[in-house]
């Protein structure tokens, strides 16, 4: 995925004075040489034509910093000076304060520094700040209002390119009519890999065009839904009311994400071995920590049991009008879930440890029992459908 480098950058320099080509220094703290940018294509209108230094007031340094190559050959993307950015008015405090309370953050619109690139060893590199110094040179060329828009198109292309090598999507060898044959756990873990892919493709794709006036059609582009496009397309020509284009939002995604979607919630009566890793995860919400963060042992307890409990509903669910899993799906399931439910353990072991009080270190302990338990259910399930 991307590389958010803003926060780990001290200064730097894009120059965009040859026509066709940018490019820039920019150092990073606790990093004595810079990367070296080399890239083809063009800033768009405030930035095509020039010489822009900045500077960051406050650098802070950013894990894995070091594995940035030094040579950031590549592609262009979206430069700029002028995108606009929501930036809260308050200060960190005040706003994990509002943020926890759940009330409305007030914010303002600036123009931010947006700095992207297509590395040919890092893939992409992001700058999106408000924060930093600017100094911009006059112009050295003119880039017309047409020439913005071709950029605007090649740089959509290269996300639309680099979004498809993050997804990795396969092309079926056989016919669409022989493709409904029932898949083994191994093609039904590639798939669910894929899936997981495109979860995180398409977060990385909302954070870039949230705020843009054509955001679905572009999120739709980049992202290869095409089905969607059309819809869009299709909507804006025939004025269709709203909830024609959700429907025709909805089914363009199930057909780009077909037969992935797991997480639906048990209706009637579920299984005995989900229902037992629901009241697991309730037990655990009820024993840590409400407000830890991600990465402290209590909400890794919790999102990993979350985790087993909801996708065992969607494998083992077997009432939901007639629906009946593959043998492959479920196992590549019940195999996920064993790594969740190892990891739960891991998280629920490390908070016995620190837990000094004897009752809530037995409560932990019988905790831990029953995810036990759990898991010598899912290892038995798993091997009566093998």
């Amino acid at each position: 995925m991307a590389w958010m480098i803003e926060d780990a950058v001290a200064h730097g320099e894009i120059d965009n004075t040859v026509e066709g080509h940018t490019t820039g220094r920019i150092w990073l703290i606790d990093r004595d040489e810079p990367l070296i940018l080399s890239l083809n294509g063009d800033c768009w209108r405030d930035l095509a034509g020039t010489r822009l230094q900045f500077e960051n007031p406050a650098p802070t340094a950013l894990p894995d910093m070091d594995s940035l190559d030094i040579d950031q050959l590549g592609i262009i993307g979206d430069m700029t000076a002028s995108r606009r950015k929501r930036v809260p008015t308050v200060d960190e405090a005040e706003f994990n304060e509002l943020y926890e309370s759940e009330q409305d953050i007030p914010f303002e619109w600036r123009n931010a520094l947006y700095l992207e690139w297509f590395g040919e060893v890092n893939g992409r590199v992001v700058i999106d700040t408000a924060d930093f110094i600017l100094t911009i040179s006059p112009h050295e060329w003119e880039m017309d209002e047409d020439a913005e828009n071709a950029q605007k198109l090649a740089n959509l292309n290269a996300m639309r390119d680099f979004m498809a090598q993050v997804i990795g999507r396969r092309e079926s060898e056989e016919p669409a009519t022989k493709v409904a044959k029932e898949l083994d756990e191994y093609a039904w873990e590639e798939r669910l890999k894929e899936s997981d892919r495109l979860s995180e493709a398409y977060q990385e794709v909302l954070e870039k065009y949230m705020e843009d006036a054509d955001s679905e059609q572009k999120e739709a582009f980049v992202m290869g839904w095409d089905g969607l496009l059309d819809a869009l397309a299709d909507q804006d020509e025939a004025d269709e009311d709203e909830d024609d284009f959700e429907t025709a939002e909805r089914l363009a995604y199930e057909d780009e994400d077909e037969d992935e979607d797991d997480d639906f919630s048990s209706q009637g009566d579920g299984h005995p071995l989900q229902a037992k890793a629901q009241e697991l995860a309730m037990r655990a919400m009820d024993l840590v920590e409400r407000d830890a963060g991600p990465g402290t042992p209590s909400y890794e307890l919790v999102n990993h049991l979350l985790q087993v409990s909801g996708k065992l509903a969607g494998a083992l669910y077997g009432g939901r009008g007639g629906y009946e899993p593959e043998t492959g799906f479920v196992l590549a399931i019940l195999k996920r879930c064993l790594n969740w439910l190892n990891e739960a353990v891991g998280a629920c072991q490390l908070l016995i440890k620190l837990e000094r009080d004897p009752e809530r270190r037995i409560a932990l302990e019988q905790l831990r029992s029953s995810a036990f338990e759990i898991r010598n259910g899912i290892v038995e399930m798993r091997r009566e459908l093998k």
